[in-house]
């Protein structure tokens, strides 16, 4: 079944896209071959030289610049009804965004304009006789949900950060690439001009130390192989390398942190990018809170721990012995301060 048009909602820190992005563009290179559908990538910026040759090289056909967008990025009612705006001109099909910052801000409001329907934190994608199904996790991610999208309309998605692999697949063959921009008519932009919008007057990044587990990029997690003073220098590693700490059930229960930083099918499900076990046993409760991480890293000084069966890389390694020569290597580098 085909479906409309593909567009995907790409940023350009840095005049590029970063990881995400380019996540974002191998997603759209494979969704659009499964839905048998054109696409397009949009951005909100003009693109140098490097950054034309990322969007060929993940086959993407066609570059649409939403021209002055760049400009509202501090407004966002008013990108939202530039992105609209623009939809509106197409006979309909998917925008997908990540689901980031701008994604998560941008997706509903694009929604409302569009009237179109709005799935979030879409993980897997199926077609069939009655339209696309899109799943996602609900429930604090113990449950999954299928929705149907007759494919009439628009359909506004995020993807999750974690699903988003920046891999080009051999089949994304490097295109010729088009560039194109679209001009928001005079009219839309007095429109915009209405006092009532809401301003971004300061972005902060989030911090590590704070940040809930399951937004966490890079996980550092203490394990009942760890003493308190080990719990202690793994806290401080942490805030020197800006990463989150974790602890594991039997932690929590000794009190040495909150029940918030307890990562395990009873705690806090986890997909960071990279996760890190000091001491972790690795019980059935907590792999079963880590399976969407990219990237698990063990330490553990039992080798038959049941850690290292799900460990992508492992060390057999007393964490007594090399914690503090870590954390000796990571002060000189950093000053001993962040």
């Amino acid at each position: 079944m085909a479906a409309n048009e593909l567009f995907i909602v790409t940023e350009l820190p840095e005049g590029r896209p970063d990881r995400t992005g380019q996540g974002l563009l191998s997603y759209g290179a494979r969704l659009s071959k499964m839905l048998d559908s054109s696409w397009r990538a949009l951005v909100f910026s003009d693109l140098d030289q490097d950054a034309q040759q990322v969007f060929a090289g993940y086959g993407v056909p066609e570059v649409t610049l939403l021209k002055d967008a760049e400009h509202y990025f501090d407004t966002p009612q008013r990108l939202g009804r530039v992105l609209a705006g623009f939809a509106a001109e197409q006979k309909g099909g998917i925008i997908a965004f990540a689901h980031n910052d701008l994604g998560c801000t941008l997706a509903p409001l694009l929604a409302a304009h569009l009237d179109a329907a709005l799935v979030t934190e879409v993980n897997a994608v199926s077609c069939s006789d009655q339209g696309l199904h899109l799943s996602r996790r609900v429930m604090g991610r113990r449950i999954d949900e299928t929705r149907i999208w007759p494919q009439r309309g628009f359909l506004v998605i995020t993807v999750p950060v974690s699903a988003l692999s920046p891999v080009s697949l051999p089949t994304d063959a490097k295109t010729s690439l088009r560039i194109n921009a679209y001009i928001t008519p005079a009219e839309a932009q007095l429109a915009d001009a209405a006092p009532n919008c809401s301003v971004i007057v300061e972005r902060i990044p989030p911090d590590p130390r704070t940040v809930d587990l399951a937004d966490a990029e890079v996980i550092f997690c203490v394990g009942k192989g760890c003493d308190h003073a080990d719990f202690k220098q793994l806290s401080e590693l942490c805030r020197l390398l800006g990463t989150s700490l974790g602890v594991t059930r039997p932690v929590y229960d000794l009190g040495w942190a909150d029940f918030d930083r307890m990562v395990g099918r009873t705690g806090r499900c986890v997909k960071p990018r990279l996760y890190v076990t000091f001491g972790v046993s690795g019980s059935m409760h907590h792999v079963g809170g880590i399976q969407e991480a990219q990237q698990i890293v063990a330490v553990n000084s039992d080798a038959k721990a049941s850690i290292f069966p799900n460990a992508d890389q492992g060390f057999v390694a007393d964490v007594q012995e090399i914690l503090p020569r870590l954390l000796e290597k990571v002060r000189t580098a950093t000053g001993g301060n962040k």
